[in-house]
C-alpha cells in the first residue's frame, strides 16, 4: 500500500496544502504535486472531493484523502517507517489537536480579519486579536516543546506543521500592513521557533516567497474589500 503512487492536488499559495507537502516530505515521500487552477476546478479534484470541492487531496494509488490535517495524520500511519509526526502520547496528542483546532477555527481567521478590515479601527482590533493569539501560542509552545526545539520535541512535528503552514501569511500580513506580529522581543520562542521552522529541509522548499506570496495577496485582498456585486 505505501508504495502505491501519490498525487496531490493543490495550489502553491495555500498553506493547507502545505501542510501535505511538508508530512509527504518528513516521510521522504515521493509524490506529483498537480497545480489546481480553483477559478476552474478540475474534474479530478470535484471527483475527489464531491463534499466540499477543496484542496488539499491526497490521492493514494486511486483512494482520495481529504481535510489537511486528516491528510497529515493518514501520511503518518499509512509511512509509518519514517520519523513519526503525530505525538504518541495520547495526552500530548490530545493537546496538539487542540491547539491546531484553535490555529483553524480562531486565530488564523483572525489574520485574515486585518486583510478585511474596512476601516482603522477594525484593523487595530484585528490586529490586536492576532497578537493575543500569538500571546496564547507563545505559551503552549513552552509547554508542548517541554524545552526543546520545536513543538513536536527534536524535529518537526504535527502541531509545527498544522501553526508554521501560515508563516508565509504571517510575513505578507507584515508587510503589507506595517507591523511585527512575531517579534524577539513579545514572542521570543515563536520568533526562533518560526526560524528553525522555515530553514527545516522538508518546509524550506515549499514554504512561499514573501514578495511572490504578497502579489498574489493584493489580488486576492482586493477582492474581500470589494466583492463582485449580485
Amino acid at each position: 500500500m505505501a508504495g502505491d503512487a501519490v498525487k496531490l492536488l493543490g495550489a502553491w499559495p495555500s498553506p493547507v496544502v502545505m501542510r501535505a507537502r511538508i508530512a509527504l516530505n518528513l516521510k521522504s515521500v515521493g509524490y506529483e504535486f498537480v497545480e489546481e487552477n480553483l477559478g476552474n476546478k478540475s474534474q479530478l479534484l470535484l471527483q475527489s472531493n464531491p463534499v466540499h470541492k477543496k484542496i488539499p487531496v491526497l490521492i493514494h494509488g486511486d483512494k482520495p484523502v481529504c481535510e489537511s490535517l486528516i491528510i497529515v495524520q493518514y501520511i503518518d500511519e499509512v509511512w509509518s517507517s519514517g520519523p513519526g509526526i503525530l505525538p504518541s502520547d495520547p495526552y500530548d496528542l490530545a493537546t496538539a489537536r487542540f491547539w491546531a483546532a484553535y490555529i483553524d477555527d480562531k486565530w488564523f481567521p483572525s489574520l485574515t480579519g486585518i486583510a478585511k478590515a474596512q476601516d482603522d479601527g477594525a484593523k487595530k482590533a484585528a490586529i490586536e486579536q492576532v497578537s493575543e493569539g500569538l500571546a496564547l501560542l507563545e505559551d503552549a509552545f513552552r509547554k508542548c516543546s517541554k524545552g526543546k526545539t520545536f513543538f513536536g520535541g527534536d524535529r518537526v512535528g504535527y502541531l509545527d506543521i498544522a501553526f508554521g503552514c501560515f508563516l508565509g501569511w504571517l510575513r505578507v500580513t507584515e508587510k503589507m500592513n506595517g507591523v511585527e506580529l512575531i517579534s524577539r522581543s513579545k514572542t521570543p520562542q515563536l520568533a526562533q521557533w518560526a526560524e528553525r521552522f522555515c530553514a527545516d529541509p522538508a518546509v524550506k522548499d515549499v514554504m512561499p516567497e514573501t514578495d511572490k506570496l504578497a502579489e498574489f495577496a493584493k489580488v486576492l485582498f482586493a477582492k474581500f474589500k470589494n466583492p463582485p456585486s449580485q
